[in-house]
């Protein structure tokens, strides 16, 4: 029955349901899982022609970027290949917040608002259109099927976003019920809600899991804690978004749950921009989906060097994103996939620039080099790492049991041997560390690699 029910719900309820809110979603779905077999030239010539016809519209119907391009001597018939895009101008949060009326398409119609969970910051502000959205689903549907799950198998998800947690009214637990997906708030992590968490996920089997690494690798260690096997329900995989996935993290969900993790990277922003296969290869939705990977000042670099993505969709004509920096590190990679499909591959996703910090000298960093500082020690809980200057960070520590107060001056240490001899180490007990504002958990954040970021980047405006 359950898999009937699967069945109905993948073939009938929710392409009903789409095409009631006016999208074309399925019909994108099945042109996604065709074009993902194609070779990396023939996807690499759709991605051409379809960047010029998506210039071509801004040029003509975005007041933004039609002054834009007139400003800069910019013809959009004059893009003959992919190399062709580093000449237009990069697109910023901080632009997108001063021209945000002018970014949208004369005659696009009713749009509709979202913002981003402002994790790093204030919100973003911006708009989708109908195309936007279809093609979203259709990737992140697409992904879905590559894992032998698909809309209408049992689902949990734990997630924080105020957009979907603000938006449980009767139709769309109607429609949740009806695909049998359930929510379970990040924002709520306490001890007793995770011994809720944990009888839920056991009473109801899910086939899939989705949400923050951060949040679903605690249920997993909490459910061990307890003493309760979590592995033995036939979950068949966890899709993991929205936070850097570290290998511990997906250590603790694919022990604890007994299934796969499949990572995704990409933002509310941005679009759903890559998504792991079960051959391990993180597949751009390149039919969609342009990423460059540019240096400090916005200029492409090669395939496999690190540096900020940068990303143009295909499907924003209505509010589009052409050249946005995303602020996140990664790298091209120059291999194939074995699974097959020539869809590009990103790999070494470091996360976001906010996540590196600054040694004294003016070293950078990834976070990682202090997360390991504190990470496995005995009796540490829970911690957060904050860099204030060049010479202060924090720590705050939430104490477990074997918690040693000479721990702090072993933290103190292997801070300063990493950021410099003078640095000064605050260590703060604290009950509870809360998580960012869209439910998400960093363990680093750094202001101060922020701002070195963009001090490094003058080709912003």
């Amino acid at each position: 029955m359950s898999a009937l029910w699967s069945s109905v719900v993948s073939k009938v309820l929710f392409p009903l349901h789409e095409r009631i809110k006016g999208h074309r979603s399925v019909a994108r779905r099945k042109e996604l899982e065709t074009s993902q077999w194609w070779s990396c030239e023939q996807v690499q010539a759709l991605q051409l022609a379809r960047l010029r016809k998506f210039l071509d519209h801004l040029g003509r119907r975005v007041p933004y970027y039609r002054e834009e391009f007139t400003r800069r001597g910019l013809r959009t018939d004059s893009v003959s290949s992919m190399a062709d895009l580093a000449n237009f101008p990069l697109l910023t949060k901080e632009l997108i917040r001063e021209h945000t009326a002018r970014l949208k398409a004369e005659g696009a119609g009713t749009l509709k608002r979202y913002n981003t969970g402002g994790s790093s910051g204030q919100p973003l502000v911006f708009f989708m259109g109908r195309d936007r959205i279809s093609h979203d689903v259709a990737a992140k549907w697409r992904a879905t099927r590559w894992w032998g799950v698909d809309i209408g198998d049992p689902e949990i998800v734990v997630w924080g976003s105020p957009v979907e947690l603000g938006a449980q009214d009767r139709l769309r637990n109607l429609r949740d019920w009806l695909i049998r997906s359930e929510l379970l708030s990040a924002f709520e992590m306490s001890e007793s809600n995770l011994d809720r968490f944990v009888a839920r996920i056991r009473e109801r089997c899910p086939a899939m899991l989705f949400g923050y690494p951060s949040s679903l690798s605690k249920i997993a260690d909490h459910a061990a804690r307890r003493g309760l096997r979590l592995d033995n329900l036939g979950i068949k995989v966890a899709f993991v978004t929205s936070e850097r996935l570290y290998e511990h993290q997906r250590s603790a969900i694919e022990r604890g749950f007994g299934c796969r993790v499949a990572n995704g990277y990409g933002g509310r922003d941005a679009g759903f921009i890559a998504h792991e296969c079960p051959r391990g290869g993180m597949h751009i939705s390149a039919e969609d989906v342009i990423v460059e990977i540019v240096d400090p000042t916005g200029r492409p670099v090669a395939q496999g060097v690190e540096g900020e993505i940068v990303v143009t969709h295909l499907a924003t004509g209505d509010f589009p994103f052409l050249r946005y920096r995303t602020g996140d590190v990664a790298a091209l990679s120059a291999q194939a996939c074995a699974c097959g499909r020539g869809l590009p591959l990103l790999n070494e996703i470091q996360g976001r620039s906010t996540d590196f910090v600054v040694a004294s000298d003016g070293t950078l960093m990834h976070g990682l080099a202090l997360i390991y500082v504190v990470r496995d020690l005995p009796g540490v809980a829970q911690f957060k790492i904050v860099q204030h200057s060049l010479d202060h960070t924090s720590v705050q520590l939430v104490p477990g049991p074997g918690f040693d107060s000479d721990l702090e001056s072993r933290i103190r240490s292997g801070m300063r041997e990493r950021l410099g001899a003078g640095v000064a180490i605050d260590v703060e007990r604290v009950e509870s560390i809360a998580a960012e504002r869209s439910g998400k958990f960093r363990y680093v954040v750094s202001q101060l690699a922020l701002n070195h970021h963009h001090e490094l980047t003058p080709g912003d405006h």
